[in-house]
């Protein structure tokens, strides 16, 4: 069995400093996500944090060379839909009220790195609270600690009572205003909104419907009206942020694309309409797919909705991946296990997708959903995000669930030894 190593923060730091020499990797293939195909050699010349060259007819004189025999190169994979400071260990459901948005921070700490390790060089974190997935991202960006490259929302919102307020416990526990996201009419959600931006979010989370895991009512019922849906999308675009949805049940799917979010997350009960209107506005479909066929030790009444989306969800995928419905790659790794998100590649395969397209949603299309125009291709010029996996995946999707080799901007995170 092939051994690798895992870089300590400390070498981590060593590895960054020293990017700035040349770097060529050396596989047996590179894949352009774009046309789908399998490039052979796989020669990638690395300065700095880019990449400067492909396959060139001659290597940079004194560069330093890694040798990955039988593998493939790949863009770093981009994970839509994470919660990096949270997870499904003891006493979760009410850490709540136990812990301390310092806990979930040191918590995103561990988290933040596993996911780098396993491929994944860049993340949007779709929800937290008192913004520590804003701090991460600063922290990671100072090399204080390893992590992907992080897009944050700060605080999901949601109406009072919803799946983005705190619910299940007694009046005046946790309650919530604009500032930690619950808002109700369009004058509380323009703050809400304004609020999250000034405190460093790069993307807005709106709860549009019910959800999972959360004690609120029927999963998937609609939550905000198409007004209130509107104003978040209006303010969201006066400062250039994108809109998320968390949308499981049709009505909301269709009211938050017509609003105009940028994309449907989940999306887990579509109906015929609902991937019509998704099409014909072209909104982003991030389906955290694989999450769902885990087994988790939930209370009852949210054991009870898990159920109902299970049941339902892979039908929806199937039909909306063969409509053509834009999607891109997200694992609601939190509500689910975390660095495991080579897995959601291989459930859009099973669920009918190629591996082309299940690979493009991973990479340039999450690229382009995040508004990341410096990542999730293999270019000249391009950030050096860089993994490779054993094998070629266009024929073995499953080979994207064990990454053999990790490069973020140029350093070295994980090496075949």
């Amino acid at each position: 069995m092939m051994r690798f190593t895992f870089l300590t923060a400390a070498v981590l730091g060593c590895v960054t400093a020293a990017a700035a020499d040349v770097v060529v990797l050396r596989a047996e293939a590179w894949l352009d996500v774009e046309a789908g195909r399998r490039v052979t050699p796989g020669v990638v010349v690395v300065e700095g944090e880019r990449i400067a060259a492909l396959n060139p007819a001659s290597l940079p004189q004194g560069a330093r060379v890694i040798e990955l025999p039988g593998m493939t190169l790949l863009p770093g994979f981009i994970d839509a839909h994470t919660h990096l400071g949270s997870d499904l260990g003891p006493g979760w459901e009410s850490r709540s009220v136990r812990w301390s948005d310092i806990d979930h921070a040191l918590l995103g700490v561990r988290h933040a790195r596993a996911t780098l390790e396993s491929g994944f060089t860049t993340v949007r974190d779709v929800g937290s609270s008192g913004f520590y997935d804003v701090a991460l991202m600063h922290a990671i960006e100072r090399g204080d600690f390893p992590g992907p490259r992080i897009v944050p929302a700060g605080h999901g919102i949601g109406a009072t009572g919803g799946h983005c307020d705190a619910t299940g416990y007694a009046p005046g526990v946790l309650e919530g205003g604009p500032e930690q996201g619950v808002a109700d009419g369009p004058a509380e959600i323009v703050k809400a909104v304004r609020y999250q931006i000034k405190h460093g979010a790069k993307v807005i989370k709106i709860c549009a419907t019910a959800g999972v895991m959360s004690y609120e009512g029927p999963v998937g019922s609609q939550q905000y009206s198409a007004e209130e849906l509107r104003a978040v999308v209006a303010e969201a675009r006066l400062h250039g942020i994108p809109v998320a949805a968390h949308a499981h049940g049709p009505e909301g799917i269709i009211a938050a694309s017509e609003a105009g979010v940028d994309s449907i997350e989940h999306g887990s009960l579509l109906t015929d309409e609902a991937i019509r209107v998704l099409k014909k506005n072209g909104t982003w479909l991030v389906p955290t797919l694989y999450q769902w066929f885990e087994e988790y030790d939930l209370p009852p009444a949210i054991h009870e909705k898990n159920e109902f989306i299970k049941a339902r969800v892979g039908d929806s995928m199937r039909r909306a991946f063969a409509a053509g419905v834009r999607v891109a790659l997200g694992t609601d790794a939190g509500a689910g296990p975390h660095a495991q998100g080579g897995r959601e590649f291989t459930a859009y395969v099973e669920h009918g997708m190629s591996p082309a397209d299940a690979l493009r949603a991973g990479t340039v299309n999450a690229a382009a959903l995040l508004r990341t125009d410096d990542r999730g291709r293999l270019k000249a010029g391009l950030l050096a995000d860089i993994v490779a996996v054993a094998g070629d995946p266009l024929t073995d999707i499953g080979v994207v669930e064990d990454v053999r080799f990790v490069m973020k901007g140029g350093a070295v995170v994980r090496q075949p030894q």
